[in-house]
């Protein structure tokens, strides 16, 4: 995906990454209706898009989830 964007301003995940041996994601959420979505172990590798609804949505199904850790 091509973004007019000259810099993506990526950011880790707030999750328990320093818990799951490093199985963590970036994202950058300064592009205009996308949030992107990358692997940080291979920044370099596919990134995943989202319309920011469907991300929100998933963000907040992903914290209600039965034994998710207070983190």
């Amino acid at each position: 995906m091509r973004c007019a964007v000259r810099s993506l301003a990526w950011s880790e995940a707030r999750s328990g990454c320093q818990d799951t041996g490093g199985a963590c994601v970036e994202v950058a959420d300064n592009v205009p209706g996308v949030v992107l979505v990358r692997d940080s172990k291979d920044r370099s590798g596919p990134t995943l898009t989202f319309a920011p609804a469907a991300w929100r949505g998933f963000v907040v199904d992903a914290a209600q989830a039965p034994g998710r850790r207070a983190g």
